[in-house]
């Protein structure tokens, strides 16, 4: 109760976006004119349940607000798979119905009519895990559009790629730090130093799938790096600026707009109803006599 209904487990963070002004060719929004902005972010599992073991969640994830002085925020939330579970929305909400049903045989009939998740089992199955969210790659798996000065639209994806190197640890292993190690594990790495990301925006070309998240671009297409993501300090998310934040990947800058897909106008709606409720239920998740309202 008072907690956000998917990825309800995260630690809220602040910190910088320096933009290096690469972007500026792509878009005239002003979040990427050379200069440092505000963030406030957090790192997130996908799960419901605000208790889980982080170590039974394969799905990371990461949110971001960037303020720049002009007022314009940029929201974005990402996770670490390098494709989405399925192509639309129906899917998706099939899925959910499948994997919330009592019945024995929903998931296999789910998947035997959506050849798609398949392919988003087989990173779930194999790709390695790390022990900290400092090490993850995160993905928007949606396109936007960018339109630059000229009035030009380009339809991107963007990452968050890590400075520190990933280390691979067997789930086992993981499943020994305790319930919470991601938590503890980036509250003392930040203390020590700054984690840092590079902003990497991909553009597509003409004929690549920009509906459907579930279909990777090739790995040959154009990449900008557009700026650094610096967290600087973690708070928990019960007393921190993250707590009441709507990541809302519709929250875009003039420059910056949604494209064909139809996942974000979808999240919006869904976020938007998470907020509504979680915020109603805040009785059940009280900030402590320190806390602030955002």
């Amino acid at each position: 109760m008072g907690h956000r209904r998917n990825h309800a487990k995260g630690i809220c963070f602040t910190g910088t976006f320096e933009a290096n002004g690469n972007g500026s060719e792509l878009s005239r929004a002003q979040v990427f004119v050379a200069g440092q902005y505000p963030v406030v972010g957090r790192f997130n599992l996908a799960t419901p349940n605000p208790n889980a073991a982080d170590a039974m969640v394969r799905v990371r994830g990461i949110g971001i607000r960037i303020t720049p002085p002009n007022g314009q925020e940029w929201r974005s939330a990402m996770i670490d798979a390098p494709i989405f579970p399925v192509s639309t929305v129906q899917d998706f909400y099939d899925l959910q119905m499948a994997s919330s049903s009592k019945e024995p045989d929903a998931m296999k009939n789910f998947i035997a009519a959506h050849p798609e998740f398949t392919t988003f089992l087989g990173w779930a199955k194999s790709a390695p895990w790390t022990g900290s969210y400092a090490e993850e790659r995160y993905n928007s798996l949606n396109s936007f559009v960018f339109i630059d000065n000229s009035g030009a639209k380009h339809t991107v994806r963007w990452s968050l790629v890590p400075a520190a190197q990933p280390v691979s640890i067997l789930p086992d292993e993981l499943a020994k730090r305790g319930p919470d190690f991601l938590d503890q594990e980036i509250t003392q790495r930040v203390a020590s130093s700054p984690q840092r990301w590079s902003v990497v925006v991909t553009l597509s070309n003409p004929g690549d799938p920009t509906a459907d998240p579930n279909k990777a671009w090739p790995v040959d297409r154009r990449t900008v790096d557009v700026g650094t993501l610096t967290v600087q300090q973690i708070e928990p998310e019960a007393d921190g600026p993250c707590r009441d934040i709507n990541y809302d990947p519709t929250v875009l800058p003039a420059g910056i707009t949604t494209s064909d897909d139809p996942f974000p106008s979808a999240r919006s709606a869904a976020y938007s109803r998470s907020y509504n409720s979680r915020t109603a239920e805040e009785k059940y998740y009280p900030r402590n006599a320190t806390g602030g309202k955002q």
